[in-house]
């Protein structure tokens, strides 16, 4: 009831988008063939029959039209033919028991559906809608439904894997050993050595001191 492209198709099939009151732009652009406007215009036609003759006429009404598309399960729309097809056999609405896990660095659902208490089906999916979709799909497929390609589920997304670094030119060292660090070459450079003093000058005995007045010297 609620995939645009089922209702549109219903709605072309009415005609209904020559009946569209539109503006002069939207008209021109191509409005009486746009998917969502013909469903809505077809939700509309639905609810007048539910408000002139009831629940049931418009149930009917709705089954009788979905009935006569070419493939209408081509949409996958598979959480809605399984309501048609529950509340047929069953006379029930399925509902659905969802929950996610984390599997790695992704976030994966698991969701089983239910028409009373038994399980119909159980789906998987990276969200809470493609898990649904799934079970659902699962569940048709269970019971038999002949509207519903066998197609195969949707593989979940794998994390893609890292690419490990190459090892960078260093030496390799143990856990229990520790680096040896490379040798360093000392060069030693001798002291200047210190210049020879000059020879000391031979010791004279000093001159006797003389008279000013005589020249002779004084004892």
């Amino acid at each position: 009831m609620v995939n645009t492209n089922t209702l549109a198709q219903m709605a072309e099939q009415l005609d209904l988008g020559g009946y569209l009151y539109l503006g002069k732009g939207i008209a021109k652009g191509g409005g009486r063939n746009l998917k969502s406007l013909l469903a809505n215009a077809f939700e509309a036609v639905l609810g007048a029959v539910f408000l002139d003759a009831g629940y049931d006429a418009a149930y009917h009404y709705y089954l009788n039209r979905y009935r006569s598309l070419p493939a209408p399960a081509q949409d996958e729309n598979f959480k809605g033919r399984l309501q048609q097809v529950a509340q047929e056999r069953f006379g029930q609405t399925p509902f659905y028991d969802s929950e996610g896990a984390r599997v790695g660095t992704q976030r994966e659902y698991t969701s089983v559906v239910f028409a009373g208490a038994e399980p119909l089906g159980t789906g998987h999916g990276a969200t809470k809608q493609e898990a649904e979709q799934e079970a659902a799909r699962a569940a048709l497929q269970g019971l038999g439904d002949r509207l519903v390609a066998q197609t195969a589920p949707k593989a979940t997304r794998t994390p893609r894997p890292r690419k490990r670094r190459t090892p960078s030119a260093r030496v390799a060292v143990s856990a229990d050993e520790s680096p040896t660090p490379p040798a360093e070459t000392l060069t030693v450079v001798p002291d200047p050595e210190p210049e020879p003093a000059p020879p000391p000058e031979p010791w004279a005995p000093p001159a006797p001191a003389r008279s000013r007045q005589f020249g002779e010297p004084l004892e």
